[in-house]
């Protein structure tokens, strides 16, 4: 907890859209608002990542009227319920992009035949006259020890920023040059890009990094053992994981205290989000957030770095 600027994006949202309530809006708001995880303008990823810029005032007052009439976002994600966090992100993505009369396609997968998929554009955008290409990926890591973008590994310990990163650039971004994709496409892809949202979680502090950009949004992490010794008394709230994008408002009714928090978290053996959470009205609203993992987190880190399954 060491990190005074732990809850200062969540301080920043709430200030923007305290009348947010509704989750999905709330998560759309999110995906807008939020601070590119990559810094676009740094050197290190020579030009190929995207932002979405400032939120503009129509933006804003699309998504307060949103708020108050969500019907056309709920129709738009279905009933489905989505198991995975980075679907469910592109969805409201899509829906954002088609509202703004951007989209020309999303998730379009490219053949060679029947059997052979050779990938899939996530987004595929009008820009004036042109189509550009655009691989989005909301993403959730930790930093372990090492100062280089392998260092952020992500919880489930199955794969690090670096990795994640070299794969969409050396794979998805260029997509749009296979026969199979042009042939599909009304015409050539002027830009091939990859936008990025996430957190990155800490265990002493945020530390610089090449190609971070400065104003990311971040928490904290510590084991079991930490969060005994360390947690504050307070509201807290376990985030299931189709809940980790925006900041969390929430009623009373749906958060612990403390003693509760540590008995649920105690013993399991994957980590575990949880938000920290402040009085504001009839609300509780997010304060700061964190991952609590088991004590050998870090040491099963190092096996798997140690077995080649995640880069050193």
């Amino acid at each position: 907890m060491a990190d005074p600027l732990a809850g200062s994006f969540q301080a920043l949202f709430d200030s923007r859209w305290p009348h947010l309530t509704h989750a999905h809006v709330r998560a759309l708001a999110w995906l807008l608002e939020a601070p590119d995880l990559l810094d676009p303008a740094s050197p290190h990823w020579q030009g190929r990542i995207a932002t979405l810029g400032a939120v503009s005032s129509a933006t804003q007052a699309w998504l307060n009227a949103l708020e108050q009439d969500p019907s056309p976002l709920e129709a738009a994600l279905g009933g489905k319920h989505y198991s995975r966090l980075g679907l469910y992100a592109e969805k409201l993505m899509a829906f954002y992009f088609a509202e703004q009369g951007q989209l020309y396609a999303h998730g379009l997968q490219v053949r060679a035949d029947r059997t052979d998929t050779i990938g899939e554009f996530d987004f595929l955008l009008h820009e004036g006259d042109q189509l550009v290409h655009i691989e989005f990926a909301t993403k959730f890591y930790l930093l372990d020890g090492a100062d280089n973008l392998n260092g952020l590994i992500g919880p489930n310990l199955a794969d690090t920023l670096g990795l994640k990163m070299r794969k969409i650039f050396d794979k998805q971004l260029s997509l749009s040059q296979h026969p199979a994709a042009q042939a599909m496409l009304p015409q050539p892809v002027a830009r091939a890009q990859a936008l990025v949202k996430g957190w990155l979680f800490y265990p002493d502090g945020v530390q610089p990094m090449p190609g971070i950009s400065q104003q990311h949004c971040h928490g904290f992490w510590m084991t079991q053992t930490q969060a005994a010794q360390t947690l504050p008394q307070q509201r807290y709230a376990i985030l299931p994981r189709l809940q980790w994008l925006a900041p969390l408002k929430t009623a009373v009714a749906n958060s612990v205290d403390r003693e509760a928090l540590l008995a649920a978290v105690t013993g399991q053996d994957v980590p575990v989000m949880i938000v920290a959470l402040q009085e504001k009205g009839e609300w509780l609203i997010e304060e700061r957030r964190g991952f609590i993992v088991p004590d050998g987190w870090r040491a099963q880190a190092a096996q798997r770095r140690h077995d080649g399954v995640l880069p050193a």
